[in-house]
């Protein structure tokens, strides 16, 4: 019986010890953002029509979450969510373009992060991490105050101008601190992809940190419009659109690109200390609705607060940490990215954040619901709340609220504020006091 208690203590102490040694040796972290893609575009979330074996193989060797959402309906204040962890009635970029006033950006009116602004890369950086991004960045140009380098990014290669990110035969990228040319696109010559580009600066940068730590952010451009791209592969027999052809290839050639990242953590012996974060920005455009099922069964697109435009994809992946091959109904977003990649770094001083850290629900332990998920979008204006099962949506201040019960129809084809008018108040509460009053975008009533 002595020698039994032993082993027990001996097998209970080893537990513990690797317990803290996982928790004392955090991990390399990457974020990898598609945009434009709609939560019914993986094969892993019911899509047959494009094709998607290695982030399908991701989700079978991670958690993929059912009920994630993106911090709004259009690109750059998701962006501007995910980096802050601020929703979007908090965060500096409400929108893809303001309301009222103008920002100092490309000499258009669009707004850039402030000096005061603390990103995911401000974060992680302190902590020790090398910080890299690669893709669309979309808050702040070279000369504002949200240029990338000025929040936290050791590295930025790609696209500082989202709208210059439509051009994916661009002539020249910024990189780090300066644009490089690419004469080989010159004029109309379509010689240089630049998703090829920035995927390739990507996995350099993995394998050139692979020694440290290091935070790869990747929000890449792709399926975003033009629809433009070298090949059409498979799909360029398919009795379909062109756009509706692009858009697979596009998921399906990024889907590629994850396999390769993938083999490259494996080859440097990165692959167990490495999660590996996948989502989308927002909802589809509208043409991929009909055939490609693009929102999946959800109403809405992209620019609308509707579930298919704000549910997104989001599949995370860390070997003997994240279950493997679990399906969770946690309704998180992007506004808990911050706060949870700042626990999973074992930051101490984690900044005020609207986000929570949902670790213990990634690592497959239960976790109490969000008190409720908050978007406004000014584009018209309108807002959003999720507070469990139940979502409330109104257009305007004064409108009252629409209420759905996502659990039995997540379609949002019900409107059941007039059965339950004391929860449509309380939501209605929670509305009027989610938001602060943007000096560019203050909310606007409808009537």
């Amino acid at each position: 019986m002595k020698h039994d208690f032993y082993v027990y203590f001996l097998i209970a102490f080893c537990i513990c010890n690797l317990t803290s040694a996982t928790e004392s040796d955090p991990p390399n972290i990457i974020l990898v953002m598609s945009d434009d893609q709609g939560w019914g575009d993986l094969g892993c979330y019911g899509s047959r029509l494009i094709q998607t074996p290695h982030l399908d193989r991701m989700a079978a060797e991670g958690t993929r979450f059912t009920n994630c959402y993106s911090g709004s309906a259009v690109c750059a204040p998701t962006r501007c969510v995910l980096m802050t962890g601020l929703h979007s009635g908090h965060c500096t970029r409400r929108d893809n373009r303001p309301s009222v006033g103008k920002g100092p950006y490309y000499k258009r009116p669009l707004v850039p992060l402030k000096p005061e602004d603390i990103t995911v890369a401000t974060v992680l950086k302190k902590a020790g991490y090398v910080t890299g991004g690669f893709g669309k960045w979309g808050l702040g140009d070279f000369d504002t105050t949200g240029a990338p380098a000025k929040h936290g990014f050791d590295e930025f290669y790609g696209y500082l101008d989202q709208v210059h990110a439509h051009n994916y035969y661009t002539d020249r990228l910024w990189d780090t601190d300066q644009y490089v040319a690419l004469p080989e696109n010159k004029g109309k010559s379509k010689a240089v992809w630049s998703h090829d580009l920035i995927m390739e600066r990507a996995l350099h940068f993995v394998e050139k940190n692979q020694n440290q730590r290091f935070f790869l952010y990747l929000p890449v451009t792709l399926p975003h419009g033009k629809y433009e791209m070298p090949s059409l592969a498979p799909y360029e027999d398919r009795a379909w659109t062109k756009n509706e052809k692009t858009h697979a290839a596009m998921v399906t050639r990024l889907d590629k690109d994850m396999g390769e990242l993938f083999a490259l953590l494996k080859k440097l012996n990165l692959d167990k200390n490495t999660i590996v974060f996948f989502t989308g920005d927002n909802g589809p455009n509208k043409p991929l609705l009909a055939r490609m099922k693009s929102a999946g069964p959800f109403k809405g697109t992209k620019r609308s607060l509707n579930e298919g435009g704000i549910r997104c994809p989001m599949i995370v992946r860390w070997p003997d940490h994240v279950p493997a091959g679990r399906v969770s109904e946690f309704a998180w977003s992007h506004t808990d990215i911050l706060a949870t990649i700042s626990d999973l770094a074992a930051v101490q001083d984690i900044p005020d954040t609207d986000g929570v850290s949902v670790v213990p629900t990634l690592m497959g332990k239960k976790q109490k619901p969000l008190e409720y998920i908050y978007w406004e979008f000014h584009n018209p204006f309108h807002q959003a709340i999720r507070k469990d099962h139940w979502k409330g949506i109104r257009f305007g201040l004064k409108e009252p609220v629409k209420l759905y019960d996502l659990s039995n129809d997540p379609e949002e084809t019900r409107d059941l504020a007039a059965q339950h008018p004391e929860l449509a108040r309380k939501l209605a509460d929670l509305l009027d006091g989610a938001r602060t009053v943007s000096p560019h975008w203050p909310g606007q009533d409808t009537q």
